[in-house]
Order: structure tokens, then sequence, then C-alpha cells
């Protein structure tokens, strides 16, 4: 076997590196309740504190640098995973939004929409949902803003949030 093929090349080496270096700048970037959340040794949540502290652009800089340094030194596949899980958490949360926003907008526009949005929702306050949608489609008609409408989001969302767990994307 050659010695080239024993280890990684210089450029993979350097790619491994920036992706932690990227990571630790993540870590950098996070509020102080999801660094908590995360282990890491000591010195590197140090490191991780003082990057947040200095300001100058080149400081930053080597600073990030060392904090990838650090992080060679460490298994990165737990923060990865920490990091995935509050991306999905992120992307669930965006996507039962614009869920309520849909469902929203239907009840505005469609009339049979409340029928449909009750076999969703069971447990709705229908009788509110009801005066809600009346009104937001005055306040809609007179080209106003409506505090009704973002209270029918509250509403829906409300509603939503507390049916059972089966998230159907099409309202």
């Amino acid at each position: 076997m050659q010695a080239n093929e024993e280890r990684p090349s210089k450029s993979q080496l350097k790619r491994e590196m920036e992706a932690l270096q990227a990571l630790g700048k993540r870590l950098v970037e996070i509020n102080d309740e999801q660094l908590a959340s995360v282990e890491l040794p000591e010195r590197l949540r140090e490191a991780v504190l003082e990057a947040r502290r200095i300001r100058s652009r080149e400081g930053r800089r080597r600073q990030l640098q060392y904090i990838g340094k650090l992080m060679r030194d460490l298994d990165p596949a737990p923060i990865r995973a920490r990091f995935d899980a509050w991306d999905g958490q992120s992307t669930a949360a965006t996507a039962a939004h614009h869920h309520a926003e849909r469902w929203r907008e239907r009840l505005l526009d469609e009339e049979d929409a409340l029928t449909e949005f009750a076999r969703e929702c069971p447990a709705a306050d229908l009788q509110q949902l009801r005066a809600c949608v009346r009104e937001a489609r005055k306040d809609r008609l007179a080209g106003r803003a409506s505090r009704h409408y973002r209270d029918l989001f509250r509403l829906v969302r409300a509603a939503l949030d507390t049916r059972t767990p089966t998230y159907n994307p099409a309202p």
C-alpha cells in the first residue's frame, strides 16, 4: 500500500478543518440557552464565549480558527446532531405556521371552510371562530387593518396546536 492511500489528501484535511470551523461559528451564533444545552469541553466553551465578546473582525476570525482547532480534539457528531434537531424543530414550527395561515385564508375566502376546519379540529370553539371570521371579513371589505385578522390566526393556531398531532399540509 502506498503512503498517500493511507491518509487523506491535504485538500480533504483542509475541508474537514473548515467544516469544524463552520460548526464552531454556529456555536458562537446560537443563544445562551442553546449553548448551555450542548455538552462541550470547558476550554471550547470559554473560547466560544470569548469569540462572542470580540468585535474586531480579524480578532474574531482568529478566534474562530482557534475554536476549529479545539474541535479537532472532540467528536463533532453530537454537536451536529443537536443542530440538526434544532433545525428540524424550526422547520416543523414554520410548517405549522404556514398551515395555520392557509386555514385562516380559507376561512375568510370560502363559506364551507369552517365545517371542514371543525372536522379537522373538533375541539375548536366554533362560535368564537365564526364571529371572528365574520368581523375579519367586514374589515377586509372595508379595506382597513384588522385586529380580527390577527385574532383569527391566533384562534386557528391554538385549535391546530391542541388537536392530535397528525399534520396534514393541505388544508
